[in-house]
C-alpha cells in the first residue's frame, strides 16, 4: 500500500512539473478578434453569426444529459450556433497537455496548472476587472493585469459534508467549531456507528487538494490573508495558541489519519463510489466545498441526509468560511473570430440564463442572486472571498507555492496523510520542513517578510 501512495504522489508531482515545462509553449498564434467584454455582449446583436463550438468538462457524469440539455436550450434561442460537448477524464493532466497545441476547443474550464501570468497565452481576454466585477461574483480569481480571464461557473463555500443521519445516531447534538471538537466528533462516529468517520477519497488526487482551500479565509477569517499576508509571513505553518491558522488545517487531517478515523486503505478509495456511500450512510464525513452537496444528494434515496457545515477553525471567537469560485469557463484565444465571438455568447448565457446554479447548488456567478439551501447551516458564518493581491504580486502566490513544492495541488497534502498513516513523520517537524520550503521561495523571489 505504502508503494501505491508514493506513487501516486510521484505521478502528481511529476503532472505538475511537465505542467511547468510545456506552460510556456501556446500552441499557435492567438486570433486577435473583436469580442466584446461580457458585460457590454448582447447576444442578440449577433442572431445571423453562425459558428460550431466544442466545450470541454470535467463532469462526465453529467456531460450527455445536463450539460447537453443546456446546449439543447441554447440552439433553441440561436439555431446558427452549434454547441457539443466533451467529458474528459483526468481532466486537470489531460487538459494541461492540451493547451499547448490550441487545438482543444472553444470553451473549457482553466485547469489549475496555468498560471495566472500564463493565461493570456491561451484565453481570450473577457473584460476589464473593475467592470466584470461590478456584474459577476469571483472574477479576481481569474484576473491577471487588470483582465479578466476566465468567469467562474458560480461559486462554492468552504466547509464539510455529512450525513446528518450518521452523525445523529452518534449522538452528536452541536456541530464542531475548532479542530479538536471536530476530531472529537469522528471518534464517536467511529465508536457508536459502522461509517467510515472521515473519507479522505486519497485515491483521486484531486480531493485532496481541497485541504489547501482552507488555509485562507476559513482558517483566519481574514480576506487579505492568502494573496496579501500569507505571501509576506514568516513560517506561516507553525502552530499557534488559538489552533487556527494553516497548521490547524493540516493537523485535522493528520490527527484524523493517525487516530485511525478515515477509511481503512486510503489508496484503494474511489470519489464515484463514495457519493452513493455518504448518502447511504457508509461515510459519515467528506471535506470537499459545497459544490460537493448536490452530488451527494442525487447519488442515492436519501438526499435530506446530506448536509453541509463551516470548517471547524474558530479565530477570535468567530467562524468564516471562503466563498471562492468553482472552474472558471474561458474561451480559446487560438479559435477564429467568429467561434471565440459564439462562446462568449454561449458563456454569458450558461452564467446568466441557464438554470445550472440552481440544478448544482451551488452560489450564482450573477451578483445579486440567492444563496443556494446547501448553505442552510451557515447562519451566523461570515461568507468572505479573497481580496486581491497588491500591485505586482499577482503572480506571486502561484510563484512561491509551486517553487516550494507547498499548497501547490494534491502532493503536498498527501505527505501529510502519509505521514500520518505510516507515523513516519510528526506533524510539527513535517510543518518545519514547509516553512523552510516556504522561507526559501520567499528569499528567491525577493519578498519582504513581516
Amino acid at each position: 500500500m505504502k508503494k501505491k501512495l508514493v506513487s501516486l504522489a510521484l505521478v502528481t508531482a511529476m503532472t505538475l512539473s511537465l505542467a511547468a515545462c510545456g506552460g510556456k509553449d501556446g500552441g499557435g498564434e492567438a486570433v486577435e478578434a473583436n469580442v466584446p467584454s461580457m458585460d457590454k455582449l448582447n447576444g442578440e446583436d449577433y442572431k445571423d453569426l453562425k459558428a460550431d463550438i466544442k466545450v470541454l468538462t470535467n463532469r462526465t457524469d453529467i456531460v450527455d444529459t445536463v450539460y447537453k440539455g443546456y446546449a439543447d436550450q441554447f440552439m433553441e434561442k440561436y439555431p446558427n450556433i452549434k454547441v457539443s460537448y466533451e467529458g474528459i477524464t483526468d481532466y486537470e493532466e489531460s487538459l494541461t497537455l492540451r493547451l499547448t497545441n490550441g487545438d482543444w476547443g472553444d470553451i473549457c474550464f482553466i485547469p489549475s496548472t496555468v498560471e495566472k501570468s500564463e493565461m493570456g497565452e491561451y484565453f481570450t481576454p473577457l473584460g476589464d476587472y473593475a467592470a466584470l466585477n461590478e456584474r459577476y461574483n469571483f472574477v479576481t480569481e481569474k484576473t491577471y493585469d487588470d483582465t479578466v480571464y476566465g468567469i467562474p461557473n458560480g461559486g462554492t463555500a468552504g466547509g464539510v459534508a455529512y450525513n446528518k443521519k450518521v452523525w445523529k445516531e452518534a449522538g452528536i447534538t452541536e456541530l464542531p467549531k475548532t479542530p479538536d471538537e471536530f476530531l472529537a466528533d469522528l471518534k464517536l462516529i467511529k465508536e457508536k456507528t459502522k461509517a467510515v468517520p472521515l473519507y479522505t477519497n486519497f485515491a483521486a488526487g484531486w480531493t485532496m487538494g481541497a485541504w489547501n482551500d482552507y488555509v485562507g479565509i476559513a482558517s483566519n477569517a481574514d480576506p487579505d490573508y492568502k494573496n496579501n499576508k500569507l505571501l509576506h509571513q514568516k513560517d506561516p505553518f507553525t502552530k499557534n495558541d488559538e489552533m487556527s491558522g494553516p497548521y490547524a488545517v493540516f493537523y485535522t487531517l493528520y490527527e484524523a489519519v493517525a487516530n485511525k478515523l478515515v477509511e481503512e486503505d486510503p489508496a484503494s478509495s474511489d470519489w464515484e463510489s463514495s457519493k452513493p456511500m455518504i448518502n447511504n450512510g457508509e461515510i459519515a464525513t467528506m471535506v470537499l466545498g459545497s459544490w460537493c452537496v448536490q452530488q451527494f444528494k442525487e447519488a442515492g434515496e436519501h438526499p435530506d441526509d446530506i448536509g453541509y457545515f463551516p470548517f471547524p477553525v474558530t479565530v477570535g471567537g468567530k467562524q468564516a468560511a471562503a466563498s471562492g469560485g468553482n472552474y472558471a469557463y474561458a474561451i480559446n484565444n487560438k479559435a477564429s473570430e467568429d467561434n471565440q465571438i459564439a462562446s462568449a455568447i454561449y458563456m454569458k448565457w450558461l452564467l446568466e440564463e441557464s438554470t445550472m446554479f440552481a440544478d448544482e447548488g451551488s452560489i450564482p456567478a450573477l451578483k445579486g442572486e440567492p444563496l443556494p439551501a446547501s448553505l442552510s447551516e451557515f447562519q451566523g458564518v461570515e461568507l468572505l472571498s479573497d481580496n486581491p493581491p497588491q500591485k505586482g504580486e499577482e503572480s506571486l502566490y502561484d510563484d512561491i507555492r509551486n517553487m516550494s513544492e507547498v499548497l501547490s495541488g494534491d502532493y503536498p497534502v498527501s505527505e501529510v496523510l502519509e505521514a500520518a498513516l505510516y507515523d513516519s513523520k510528526k506533524l510539527d517537524d513535517l510543518m518545519a520542513e514547509w516553512n523552510q520550503k516556504w522561507t526559501e521561495a520567499q528569499e528567491s523571489f525577493g519578498v519582504e517578510v513581516k
